[in-house]
């Protein structure tokens, strides 16, 4: 027994990483393959969670989503309200309403469903989510004020979402129900009370905890992990599901603060919400008897087509009639209601419940609830960047260059990168450099690329890679920390500005999170020193006739490779690992120091 039940445990956390990796490889949602994943497993008995976790099955699955919702909630700006209030507010108000209510009629009178489960399937479907939202607006990229307005919807809805279900579930258990109206404005005021005093409470209580270092760094994250699950209980103890507001009011007060840094708790919250994501999407999906899905009607495929081409357009229209959002904005925000875990994981709550009332037919909530699921993120998913594209709302992939240390030679290689429409910030503290730029033509920012104040005023806009070329080690390293929680690690690079073996490179590459530039031994002063020797930018096409590899050769050691232009115009920046192989098509720009043999076929710049 205990062995399998380390098995199933394993299972779940090789099937839900892996098929994140794999979303990841595919560039498609990733709870597509969560879903089919757990499907699977628990058709062929791999995983049973009813077993595996018994009795602690929902409570473990509530906490989750709480801390899921809290995760969502640091994520959530307060600045970018005066430009969107509005229109969100008619979003988690009236968008609800009418969601709810035409839902609630296709359910009556498209799957037949009796009033109760139809009124509260509809309840269930207001949520949209964000643990699907926010992925794609990570690939779509979408221009504008959209993707705030996507973001703020996607996780103040959860909450109102679990409320109205809630409310829904308390009213069709009632026996007496003169009285419902005002159990309802007991319940709805609970909520907002619990969740606005208890969250707000929490996060400035937190906060002092953490400004005045009243914990130590290593248990930061541990306490504060303490305190939203603390939170979360308590606050649903009072009142049944006000739990989610609760935490996520709390995450938008520690995310609008300065007094304390929370960069860490943030990105261990990030890590952890993929894990539990991850783990709460294989184990309710594998809940679902796939005999039940079978024996469905065509009328459940409909239905879910419906939900996309009506009742979200409708929706959006009533709400954003008087919205100031152009045609196409308000067109993108009517393709964009995928379902994800808060209605997978409400779905299965009162369904279990009503089923303990002795109402069998609860049983169909989850499936159709998880089909929904499916069929909307499949949609949306593939279809969200074409939408995006053809509505001009996305903004293209982000292939410029981030360049913190405006050095002569690389002002000249993005002065030229810059003509061919890459887009390039140089950014320095030397107004004399950075004067240079600007006199070249380059977006700019003067001043430090630490200060909070050049994180908010600086424009990012087509920018994916990272540069960090002053000679300070550690200046380099802190930039590359922050920068690269922005990019990637992948993405941000850093010079040396002292000679270092490879095992200490190597080391300080993976410590300091930024890749260490173009070759073995080119630190900060050897680049400039050749420079200073007359070398130049150059730029190398590569081709059948003149490959990389004669490239080198034909220069010897007087070419130091920057990077290489691929045929489709992204920039693959060279490092000591792991360099690209230029191919033909390419183009290679190097800082040369030019030799007295036949002429390679490259151009000054």
């Amino acid at each position: 027994m205990e062995t399998d039940t380390l098995i199933g445990l394993t299972l779940i956390a090789v099937l839900g990483i892996g098929a994140q990796w794999l979303s990841w490889r595919v560039q498609l949602p990733s709870i597509l393959f969560l879903l089919f994943a757990g499907f699977g497993a628990g058709a062929v008995g791999w995983i049973d969670p009813d077993e595996l976790f018994g009795d602690l099955l929902f409570p473990v699955v509530s906490m989750s989503v709480g801390l899921i919702m809290f995760e969502g909630g640091l994520s959530l700006k307060l600045r970018e309200l005066k430009s969107i209030g509005g229109t969100l507010l008619a979003l988690i108000t009236l968008g609800p309403i009418v969601t709810w209510g035409i839902t609630t009629f296709l359910a009556v009178y498209l799957l037949g469903l009796p009033g109760k489960l139809a009124v509260l399937l509809g309840a269930i479907l207001v949520v949209t989510g964000p643990t699907v939202i926010i992925p794609l607006l990570r690939q779509v990229r979408p221009k504008g004020q959209i993707a705030s307005i996507l973001k703020w919807e996607g996780i103040l809805i959860d909450p109102i979402g679990a409320t109205l279900a809630l409310l829904v579930f308390e009213v069709i258990t009632m026996t007496d129900t003169s009285h419902a109206t005002t159990e309802v404005v007991i319940v709805v005021g609970r909520t907002l009370l619990l969740g606005i005093v208890l969250g707000g409470v929490s996060g400035l209580s937190m906060l002092q905890m953490l400004k005045r270092y009243w914990i130590p760094d290593y248990l930061q994250n541990p306490v504060t992990l303490m305190v939203v699950l603390g939170v979360f209980t308590l606050s649903n103890t009072w009142q049944h599901e006000s739990g989610l507001l609760s935490v996520t009011v709390m995450g938008i007060v520690l995310a609008n603060q300065r007094q304390a840094h929370i960069h860490h708790i943030v990105e261990f919250k990030e890590n952890l919400r993929v894990l539990l994501i991850s783990s709460l999407f294989i184990v309710l999906a594998a809940r679902i008897d796939l005999d039940s899905v079978r024996a469905l009607s065509w009328t459940v495929p409909v239905f879910v087509l419906l939900m996309i081409v009506l009742v979200r357009p409708f929706s959006v229209a009533v709400a954003t009639l008087r919205a100031p959002i152009t045609i196409k904005e308000k067109a993108f925000l009517a393709w964009m209601a995928p379902r994800g875990i808060v209605a997978a994981a409400v779905s299965s709550i009162f369904s279990l419940r009503l089923i303990e009332q002795g109402n069998e037919e609860a049983a169909i909530i989850p499936t159709i609830t998880f089909i929904v699921i499916v069929g909307t993120v499949l949609i949306y998913g593939v279809s969200a960047k074409l939408v995006a594209r053809r509505l001009d709302l996305a903004e293209p992939s982000p292939k410029g260059l981030l360049i913190v240390g405006a050095t002569p030679w690389a002002r000249a290689m993005a002065a030229d990168l810059v003509s061919h429409d890459i887009p390039v910030l140089m950014v320095d503290s030397n107004w004399i450099a950075i004067s240079a730029a600007r006199m070249d033509g380059m977006r700019t920012y003067y001043g430090s690329a630490l200060s909070d104040r050049a994180m908010n005023e600086m424009d990012l806009s087509g920018i994916g890679q990272c540069l960090a070329l002053t000679p300070n080690d550690e200046t380099n390293a802190l930039i590359s920390m922050r920068f690269g929680a922005l990019f990637g690690r992948g993405k941000v690079y850093q010079i040396v500005s002292e000679k270092e073996d490879h095992e200490h490179r190597d080391t300080m590459t993976h410590s300091l999170r930024g890749r260490a530039l173009f070759q073995e031994g080119k630190t900060f002063r050897s680049m400039m020193d050749h420079f200073h020797k007359g070398a130049m930018i150059k730029k190398t096409p590569i081709t059948e006739e003149f490959t990389y590899e004669d490239l080198l050769n034909h220069y010897a050691h007087e070419a130091v490779p920057l990077l290489t232009m691929t045929p489709d115009g992204t920039p693959k920046v060279f490092t000591v690992l792991d360099p690209p192989s230029p191919q033909n098509g390419h183009t290679v720009y190097s800082l040369t120091i030019e030799v007295e043999t036949q002429n390679a076929p490259s151009e000054e710049t």
